[in-house]
């Protein structure tokens, strides 16, 4: 089993995870990859990886506890059999990829889709909407996106940003966006426990653990919750961008 941490310094720095996880799922996405950051930093990598996903978890509760009646069901069952692949395949190669290759190719893909990200809402200034695309196009970015978030979020609890680009690139407003990824993510990471329990991930260790943590995540949403209602879209969209921009970072670096 996994043994709890002992010094005060790794518990300050799960608490501090702990509640980045609610903030990001609650308020402004992108958090979440420094947590994974404090997580791996005091913890063995799987183990991490397996509370990590239980935090996660309880932050999706919280943030459709918030924002479920702005859910946009037809993206996600757009998105559904691709996630599913994504996990399948990211489970059948946990235990042979190493999480310093995993983890940095991550970051150096999400700073490309950051980088047309920024292209794609340079190239449509002055309209309230973003274009529609052709539907072999929005198919393709559907599997695209629902397969690398799937098999990121298996590997490294490091889907979140790929999911940030790929709703504001479909012109999501704050509160859509916030309850579309409240949604996915909570039927993703449940999909993904009997897969952690079997791999050794999660014990009941990790559970006590999370458990612990709860006050923290529910903390980091309520200020979260705070911050969406004072700021603008726009405003948001730098931000969650921004914070995205600082998680794929730190994935390269980890």
């Amino acid at each position: 089993m996994t043994a709890l941490p002992t010094d005060l310094l790794a518990w300050s720095a799960l608490a501090l995870g702990a509640l980045l996880v609610g903030f990001a799922k609650a308020g402004i996405s992108g958090t979440s990859s420094i947590a994974i950051v404090l997580f791996a930093a005091v913890m063995p990598a799987k183990e991490s990886t397996g509370a990590m996903l239980l935090c996660l978890i309880l932050g999706d509760l919280f943030a459709i506890r918030y924002y479920s009646r702005h859910v946009e069901w037809r993206i996600l069952a757009r998105l559904a059999p691709w996630t599913v692949l994504g996990v399948l395949a990211g489970a059948l190669v946990l235990d042979a990829v190493d999480d310093g290759v995993v983890r940095p190719l991550i970051g150096v893909i999400l700073l490309a889709l950051l980088i047309l990200q920024l292209v794609m809402k340079y190239a449509r200034r002055g309209r309230d909407e973003a274009p529609d695309l052709p539907p072999l196009l929005r198919h393709g970015a559907s599997a695209a996106t629902g397969t690398a978030a799937g098999a990121a979020t298996m590997l490294a609890n490091a889907a979140g940003p790929i999911m940030v680009l790929y709703l504001f690139l479909s012109g999501f407003s704050k509160l859509q966006f916030l309850g579309t990824m409240a949604w996915f993510f909570l039927a993703v990471n449940l999909f993904k426990v009997p897969f952690s329990v079997g791999l050794g991930i999660i014990d009941w260790s990790t559970v006590l653990l999370a458990l612990c943590l709860l006050p923290a995540v529910a903390v980091g949403a309520l200020a979260g919750k705070a911050v969406v209602k004072r700021v603008e879209q726009r405003q948001f969209e730098i931000a969650t961008l921004a914070m995205t921009a600082v998680g794929a970072a730190l994935l390269i670096a980890a």
